[in-house]
């Protein structure tokens, strides 16, 4: 019996089953039975030494060196707008994580769920699950991310009753409507969290004549972002006037960084008002009692749900937990593989 228990046990350490959300900002892992165990930055920095490229760091610590690394040294984040960039740089983002998990166990070979945007290409998505396979996955099998989003949110998608999801990632929008586990209608809008520092970095360039980098454009997302401004929050941000080229800092309202991002906003509203003209009638009376529910980390700006209530007449629900949505919603569907069998697709 103890050798029967010892053998099973040396068998489930090496392939312990995990469920990915291989997003363009953070890679989060959930084992089975065990929940999230790594929530990292989807960044690696790579070392060049001639023609040959060796990993430095991969997750946080490749993070922290974004915008600062000297000549030989490249921090990348691999994936762009939710699909692959950088097969080779993905292929060892995944073996570290994979090996971090298993605590560098040498027979790690697990059976691996990923989710994908759904305006993916079969093309990209066969590079997701190859470079998987790669990295020493024994199956992988894939999830489209506003499923995996929904089932995470606990919504009754498996009923016949409209569910909406909006899932604002790194690099994408993901928009779906619901019914009897299937998706009715779906966008995936590649303007999100990413687009959102963008749309801050060029606003300053514009009307201050102001230069920064993508940390400090995240950081004023974060601190004083909002839709609908409603407070006197401020922020002082430090960068470079283009100018005299000199480094200066000025003081940024709430009313500034709600203009800045007014644009992608606007985008995703209009993504949202299409999905909604294209839902089948009877679903669209379904969601004037449910309503929609936002997800992912663009789900976190301040007032977005006020601003989506304010233009679709609907009720805005934020998720839970909205950025670890996505990632527990595909462990759910990798614990119970044969409710969500439908969903799940292999390349």
């Amino acid at each position: 019996m103890a050798l029967f228990k010892s053998i099973s046990g040396i068998s489930s350490m090496w392939s312990q089953d995990m469920a990915i959300d291989l997003g363009t900002a953070n890679t989060i892992v959930v084992l089975k039975e065990k929940g999230v165990v790594l929530n990292e930055p989807s960044v690696v920095a790579v070392i060049s030494d001639g023609a040959k490229k060796s990993v430095l760091a991969v997750g946080d610590e490749a993070k922290t060196m974004l915008g600062r690394t000297p000549g030989n040294i490249q921090a990348i984040r691999p994936l762009k707008d939710g699909v692959i960039a950088d097969f080779v740089v993905t292929e060892e983002m995944i073996k570290h994580f994979i090996k971090k998990v298993h605590k560098k166990s040498a027979f790690a070979n697990p059976r691996i769920l990923i989710c994908v945007p759904t305006g993916s290409t079969p093309v990209e998505r066969k590079a997701i699950q190859d470079s998987a396979l790669a990295a020493g996955a024994r199956k992988v099998q894939l999830i489209e991310e506003p499923i995996a989003a929904a089932i995470g949110a606990g919504l009754p998608i498996s009923e016949a009753t409209g569910s909406m999801i909006v899932d604002i990632g790194g690099g994408t929008t993901e928009i779906a409507v619901m019914s009897l586990g299937g998706v009715v209608y779906s966008r995936s809008l590649r303007v999100a969290g990413d687009a959102m520092d963008q749309s801050i970095i060029n606003y300053m360039r514009k009307k201050f004549n102001f230069l920064i980098g993508d940390s400090t454009a995240e950081k004023i997302k974060k601190e004083i972002g909002t839709a609908v401004p409603t407070g006197t929050n401020t922020f002082v941000m430090k960068g470079r006037d283009i100018g005299s080229g000199t480094p200066k800092e000025i003081v940024l309202r709430e009313e500034d960084a709600c203009e800045a991002l007014m644009p992608v906003l606007n985008q995703m509203l209009g993504g949202i008002k299409e999905a909604l003209e294209n839902t089948p009638p009877e679903l669209s009376a379904d969601l004037v009692d449910m309503g929609l529910v936002l997800t992912g980390g663009g789900a976190l700006l301040t007032n977005i749900d006020k601003f989506l209530t304010r233009d679709t007449g609907l009720p805005v629900t934020i998720a839970e937990n909205p950025l670890t949505c996505v990632a527990l919603g595909t462990g759910k569907a990798l614990e119970n593989e044969e409710l969500f069998s439908t969903m799940l697709s292999e390349y």
